[in-house]
């Protein structure tokens, strides 16, 4: 049985620390490079999509996706993720190939136009309400728009409501970048009690806006992966249908760099966002939208695909997992959330410990997600929090990466405790 590295002596924590340095050093002979840095399908899940490169014509509903034209999408297209989303086609907008160019493009907007009401940019202050950990791109986002970012703890069934309901009052807040479904990083769903209090807000600000960053709506890994609520299905209840941008790709179904995006959204925004678009593009690219509705054919077709990704997936998540487990369980330093989907694994450490961790596993050949990088402008005040990024790597150096990360965390608490 484990023993409590706060409970151990002095003499107990160096020999410990004896016994780690040495497989630690073990590690640093085999010259390892490996990169667990980012979210990124591994080769054999890219793989499974090859098929997108044999599309047979270039006709859809009557129309060649060769020409100008369809500033939307084309019909099959945006019916193909109306289905996934379980909306209406008619609240659909088909986009490139990254969800990121529409959460960037319509907050751009909202500078610009409004959401409304008066333009952010004539604003004094813009706030953004950010769970966290959470993913760094929306971060990014809000930097650039010198967006204030406000911290708002994670719990077990989504961000912490009462905060976030204290925090709304202020007319200043605007909005709320979010993943609700297996939350990068900690891989949590939001629960139905979460949706309905999020859908029922009433913020101080009238044009206050989420973006609901669906990036892993089919990503389970087990049979029984995690059920969201639908928020378009609950808003109109409260009279909230404006207050949510919903975005989502393929770009972990198919090609990340060659995928498809879809924004979902009301009436309201759909027009909103389809004036500005008729300014911005001609369209994005059809062929590409074509591609993919020729391949999956339906949605029946892409929830099959992802059992594919999720045979692939699965065994990475309990190599991780198992080393997590046997390594680090019952010791008091360290503490993580199996996620049924997603792609990232949420490892929290003692207090003070994160940054030396990453720091001795990229010494022993093993690049991890930049410390810091799970918080706004990059300040993990505990400095405790590890994302995982067990997808890209084959299965044999994760399973060495795995066995290093978790004996980089014990040798980074010891050293603290000894201090």
């Amino acid at each position: 049985m484990s023993k409590l590295y706060t409970e151990m002596t002095k003499e107990e924590l160096l020999n410990e620390q004896a016994a780690l340095l040495e497989r630690y050093n073990a590690f640093k002979e085999k010259n390892l490079q490996l990169d667990m840095s980012r979210g990124k399908p591994g080769k054999d899940q890219l793989d499974l999509s090859d098929g997108l490169n044999a599309c047979s014509n270039y006709v859809s509903d009557g129309v060649d996706v060769r020409n100008y034209g369809i500033l939307d999408g084309i019909p099959s297209c945006k019916k193909l993720f109306a289905d996934l989303m379980q909306v209406e086609p008619k609240n659909v907008i088909i986009g490139p190939s990254s969800s990121l160019n529409l959460m960037f493009d319509y907050i751009g907007q909202c500078f610009i136009e409004g959401a409304g009401d008066k333009p952010w940019s004539q604003l004094d202050e813009v706030k953004f309400l950010c769970p966290v950990p959470g993913y760094d791109r929306h971060f990014t986002i809000c930097e650039y728009y010198n967006i204030k970012m406000i911290n708002v703890p994670m719990k077990d069934d989504g961000p912490d409501m009462d905060v976030i309901e204290e925090l709304i009052k202020d007319e200043s807040v605007k909005g709320m970048f979010c993943v609700p479904k297996y939350s990068n990083p900690t891989g949590i769903t939001f629960s139905d009690e979460v949706v309905d209090r999020i859908a029922k807000m009433k913020p101080a600000a009238k044009d206050f806006r989420i973006i609901w960053d669906n990036a892993y709506c089919v990503h389970d890994i087990v049979d029984d992966g995690d059920k969201l609520m639908n928020i378009f299905d609950i808003l109109p209840k409260y009279g909230n249908e404006d207050m949510v941008i919903e975005v989502c790709s393929t770009a972990k179904i198919t090609f990340p760099g060659a995928g498809v995006s879809a924004l979902v959204a009301s009436d309201n925004n759909i027009s909103a966002i389809k004036k500005r678009l008729n300014c911005q593009v001609i369209s994005y690219d059809k062929m590409n939208q074509h591609r993919h509705v020729e391949f999956f054919k339906d949605l029946n077709g892409v929830l099959e695909h992802m059992k594919k990704h999720a045979a692939i997936l699965k065994p990475k998540f309990e190599i991780v997992l198992n080393h997590l487990e046997n390594e680090l369980a019952g010791k008091g330093i360290a503490s993580w959330f199996n996620p049924k989907g997603g792609y990232f694994i949420s490892l929290d450490v003692m207090n003070g410990c994160a940054k030396r961790v990453g720091e001795l596993c990229k010494e022993a050949g093993v690049v991890l997600t930049t410390v810091g990088a799970t918080y706004p402008y990059g300040i993990d005040e505990n400095d405790s929090n590890i994302r995982i990024a067990p997808t890209l790597p084959p299965v044999a150096e994760l399973d060495m990466a795995a066995e290093l990360l978790c004996i980089c965390v014990q040798l980074a608490c010891a050293e603290k405790l000894l201090g």
